[in-house]
Formats: C-alpha cells, sequence, structure tokens
C-alpha cells in the first residue's frame, strides 16, 4: 500500500505540482488549502507524511505544526518555505519539523527528501533498548527521554540524533554521517540542519553541569559521558 501524503499550501498550482510529482514517485495524496481545513482532514486520515507552506491564511504553517505537536501528534513535517529565511527555518525546526525546502525547489530534491523521512520515520528497531550517556537515559521503545527524573521533549528528528550519537558515545560522527543516517541526505550538501539540531540538544541537554554534547571542529560531532564518571 502506498504511502500518504498530505499537501497543505494555499497556492492550487503549488498543490497541483506536488501532487503530480508525488504520485508519479509512488505517493498517494490529500490535500488542504490552509492549516484549519488540513486539521479537519485529520480527522479522517492518518497521512504518513505532511508537507506544509509556511504562509497560509486563517492559519500559517507554523501555527498548524504547533498544533500537531501539542497535541502529540508526532505526524512527520516537511515545510515548504518562500524564502531562504534562516528564522523561518530555524522556527520550523524547533517547534517540530522534521525539514524544509525552500520555494523554488527541485522536485528531484523534494521527492528525496520526502522518501528520506518516511524511511527514517518507519525505521523500526528490532529490539528496543535502553540507552544511557551520564545523565541522560533514550528508551526506544517508548520514545521517551529523560535527563535524571526530568522527562525531556524531543521532536522526532531531535530524538534520531541523540539516538545516534548515544549508540555511537565518544566517536566523533561526522557530519555527512549524520545527513545520512538522520536525514537520510546522501547527496553532497551544505545544509546547516545538524549544527541546529545540535545546538537544539544542547539548549534541552546542558544542564547540571553536564556539557557533554562537543563539536569537533572541521570533524564532527560526539557525546561524552560526564568526566567524573569517565
Amino acid at each position: 500500500m502506498s504511502e500518504l501524503i498530505m499537501i497543505v499550501d494555499d497556492e492550487s498550482g503549488v498543490r497541483d505540482l506536488l501532487r503530480d510529482t508525488l504520485k508519479i514517485a509512488g505517493f498517494e495524496t490529500i490535500e488542504a488549502d490552509n492549516g484549519m481545513s488540513a486539521l479537519t482532514a485529520l480527522r479522517t486520515h492518518k497521512p504518513d507524511l505532511m508537507i506544509i507552506d509556511i504562509n497560509m491564511p486563517l492559519m500559517d504553517g507554523f501555527e498548524l505544526v504547533e498544533r500537531l505537536r501539542t497535541t502529540d501528534d508526532l505526524v512527520p513535517v516537511l515545510m515548504l518555505s518562500a524564502r531562504g529565511d534562516q528564522q523561518d527555518i530555524s522556527r520550523g525546526l524547533t517547534i517540530g519539523a522534521d525539514d524544509y525546502v525552500v520555494k523554488p525547489f527541485g522536485l528531484e530534491e523534494l521527492v528525496l527528501r520526502v522518501k528520506a523521512i518516511i524511511r527514517r520515520s518507519k525505521k523500526s528497531v528490532d529490539v528496543a533498548r535502553t540507552l544511557k550517556c551520564g545523565p541522560i537515559t533514550l528508551d526506544e521503545e517508548l520514545h521517551k527521554v529523560t535527563f535524571g527524573n526530568d522527562e525531556i521533549n524531543l521532536s522526532p528528528t531531535e530524538f534520531r540524533l541523540l539516538q545516534m550519537l548515544i549508540e555511537k558515545k565518544g566517536r566523533v560522527l561526522s557530519k555527512a554521517l549524520l545527513l545520512d543516517e538522520v536525514w537520510g541526505i546522501t547527496f553532497e550538501s551544505e545544509s546547516t540542519v545538524v549544527d541546529t539540531y545540535i545546538s537544539y540538544l544542547r539548549k534541552k541537554l546542558h544542564r547540571d553541569g553536564y556539557e557533554g554534547i562537543r563539536t569537533i571542529r572541521g570533524v564532527g560531532f560526539q557525546i561524552n559521558e560526564p568526566k567524573e564518571t569517565r
């Protein structure tokens, strides 16, 4: 059965282009022309991915994603930005979007990103594990992260990035490796998305004296146990 993608954009031409492109790539699609219509459609449809434009009337893309995440709806989201505005991109990723594409976009790249998001969202772990690094505990089965006794709210992409770091704690992971494993970007990219998400993890997990997520300039990133427990 084909994956279902919901396209949310107020421009009919963009919806038509995305619908035709995604159908050629083997996906089924449904459409909404604004955020309110999308929320209504979600009552009867459970898409595998939502493509959401930022600039829409009635309810913009940011508010739609915030509504989804505050109700614990973890449907993967690819946001469309009309400008390459870093503030728009950073805000979208912060509130829980999984990736973004800037208009005008290349159709081949968009399809690659859609497939990558769906692939990693469906990636199952044969044996669910509990991973630990110092005060951080990551429960794969419950999709839950705690710092000491406090639960830390992470987006699906933040969770996967932290999972990769802890799985290989102490090792330096290159940006190219993380782009491939977490975002499914296998082509050469100048994307700053890894740096952006590393900063999000630090804001949430660097606390109470713990600062274990390190940048190795020119090489990559690593996570370490606290000094006193290594």
